[in-house]
């Protein structure tokens, strides 16, 4: 990694943009990543923040446009077509014929001659199901893979922090895996903010949207305040469920009814013990263990950042995450108990096109 971070190796108008800025002397016994650079904070941050931005928006076009939608696309078309050329007969033991006739769906299918495949009509209502759920499967496949990595990085991270997230404050300088993570995890609930609009919209837009924005505060006041260490916990926290549910998500637009059920009871027991027994205990480790662990001091010279405000900001938007989660839990319970009817999961926003 230092390899790549080593400023000597660029001009000096870039390295913002393409390393770690402020990069520091060791300190003495460092309680975490003692082999590590260490680094401070400063506004030139931004800068590597924005090419992260930059990054994580070719990446996602690039997975969903070569990878992730071509695989639906033929996954869906496949499935669509089995099921036109291998109808089942009646009960009383008569063909159907095609299948699309029998159910009134003729007008989907184009065929010029006998032993030709069936080609689907982009324009028929399967053609249409079929593009939305192509176009639905990739949204959600993109968030599972960056969960997937961002999680195993916040894992990784919180795996060589102390136990104790409090003891020690402030918690600087940074050693480069935390800032790295922190980075990547800013550029990402930017990067959220910037194609929320972009993707067909649910029913919980507006939810979403304070969501993201909430999480972008906490992210960048725990980095300026030097909170890092309860923001690498909360962050590994939350990003376990955002790989199961997209997950499960994936599975229902590829008509894998039972695989998507299995996994939405997986991520049912996750947010429950994620979002909100474990992220309570972190409100109420907020509430009660900073202040008693932490002098409220404003000393920006040595690192302090915590007074009674930004305390009482802190907690109040942790909570605000924890009431957002809540409403959540009433559809996601809702969503279960269709499970348990036998309806199957569906999850009522992926349909919104208005």
């Amino acid at each position: 990694m230092d390899y790549f971070l080593d400023k000597e190796r660029m001009p000096s108008l870039l390295a913002p943009f393409f390393t770690l800025s402020y990069p520091v002397a060791t300190p003495n016994d460092p309680d975490c990543f003692p082999n590590a650079t260490f680094y401070d904070i400063g506004y030139a941050d931004i800068c590597f923040v924005v090419s992260l931005i930059a990054l994580l928006a070719v990446l996602r076009d690039g997975s969903r446009l070569l990878v992730l939608e071509p695989f639906a696309n033929w996954k869906l078309t496949r499935d669509w077509r089995r099921r036109n050329e291998n109808p089942k007969p009646f009960a009383n033991g008569k063909s159907n014929g095609h299948a699309a006739s029998a159910n009134g769906s003729a007008k989907s299918l184009e065929q010029n001659g006998v032993g030709e495949r069936l080609q689907l009509r982009t324009d028929s209502p399967e053609g249409r199901h079929i593009h939305r759920s192509t176009l639905r499967f990739a949204e959600q496949g993109w968030l599972t893979v960056y969960y997937c990595f961002s999680w195993s990085m916040g894992l990784y991270v919180n795996m060589n922090l102390p136990s104790d997230f409090w003891s020690g404050y402030p918690h600087i300088p940074l050693p480069g895996p935390v800032k790295l993570y922190y980075m990547m995890q800013t550029a990402f609930y930017f990067h959220l903010l910037l194609v929320i609009n972009a993707e067909a919209p649910r029913k919980d837009h507006w939810q979403m949207m304070t969501h993201h924005v909430i999480s972008c505060a906490l992210i960048i006041a725990s980095y300026a305040y030097n909170f890092t260490r309860v923001g690498c916990l909360i962050m590994v926290l939350m990003d376990w469920c955002d790989i199961v549910l997209p997950l499960a998500k994936m599975l229902r637009y590829l008509s894998l009814q039972v695989a998507c059920d299995i996994t939405f009871g997986i991520f049912l027991i996750s947010w429950v013990a994620t979002r909100h027994i474990l992220f309570i205990k972190v409100i109420i480790s907020a509430y009660s263990d900073a202040p008693r662990l932490i002098p409220f001091d404003w000393i920006p010279e040595r690192g302090y950042y915590l007074t009674h405000d930004v305390y009482v900001i802190f907690v109040s938007l942790l909570v605000s995450l924890e009431i957002i989660q809540s409403i959540w839990s009433y559809r996601i319970f809702a969503i279960a108990w269709r499970v348990v009817m036998g309806y199957g999961a569906d999850d009522d926003r992926s349909d919104e096109d208005e």
